[in-house]
């Protein structure tokens, strides 16, 4: 598998060691370089771009500006952004609009690659079967791989009990451990990854598992000894599973 890619930073040597650093790396395909990201937004919204590697301060629209555009647009579904900048403040706001990576200028080959390959894995885990789409055979596992520090580690869907949002990570709570795994990822790459059928987001912060549901209390939801609110923005949809799993 190969990621499609844009370069867009509006410094010429900029551009050119991001374009550089694309074209050497065996899984990336560079498909656009761009100075302006006006001309790069308007290049991702007419072609398939997996990834956007992208400096953050740029004339008329700045690559926060973007990643917010995009992740306001249908196609936020498969563009990711990774950030090139020289400022450090940026930091969490990057996070804010579920940046994959923020590299800090001026990066090495070694850093660029480590943000690389975290975005290769988010994409490999992406296009693994959705439950629903494996093998019907009833010992065909369903799980999926989350990067715990330095490993991918096997997690069986069915082990999950919820998921929590911790600062730039998230903890996965499971049935068979006491302590959560904790991932460096975001709570909407995890809404996207976890089979809609089987967990829903109820919080900014809480994904759960609707199989482990043990109670509903106004607006709590029980899952063994955690009480978890159900926020007003998810509110409309947990009614509505609420209103079928009663009949």
């Amino acid at each position: 598998m190969k990621l499609n890619c844009v370069a867009i930073d509006d410094e010429p040597l900029g551009l050119e060691l991001l374009s550089k650093f694309i074209e050497q790396t065996s899984f990336l395909n560079l498909i656009g370089k761009f100075s302006n990201a006006i001309e790069a937004l308007g290049f991702i919204n007419q072609n398939e771009v997996q990834l956007a590697f992208m400096d953050i301060q740029m004339p008329d629209l700045s690559g926060m500006e973007l990643a917010r555009v995009l992740d306001g647009k249908k196609n936020a579904d498969k563009t990711r952004i990774i950030f090139a900048t020289a400022y450090h403040q940026f930091a969490i706001e990057g996070y804010k609009v579920d940046a994959l990576d923020y590299l800090l200028k001026p990066y090495s080959y070694e850093d660029f690659l480590n943000a690389a390959t975290k975005a290769y894995s988010y994409f490999e885990r992406l296009a693994q079967p959705k439950p629903e789409s494996i093998a019907t055979d009833s010992a065909a596992p369903e799980y999926i791989f989350l990067k715990v520090e330095y490993q991918l580690v096997k997690v069986n869907l069915k082990d999950i009990a919820y998921v929590e949002a911790y600062k730039d990570y998230v903890k996965v709570h499971l049935l068979s451990k006491p302590n959560p795994l904790l991932s460096l990822t975001s709570l909407k790459s995890m809404e996207e990854l976890l089979p809609a059928e089987k967990f829903m987001r109820v919080h900014r912060s809480y994904i759960v598992a609707l199989d482990h549901i043990d109670s509903v209390s106004k607006n709590v939801i029980q899952i063994g000894q955690n009480h978890i609110s159900v926020s007003d923005n998810y509110k409309e949809g947990f009614l509505e599973f609420m209103s079928r799993w009663m009949n």
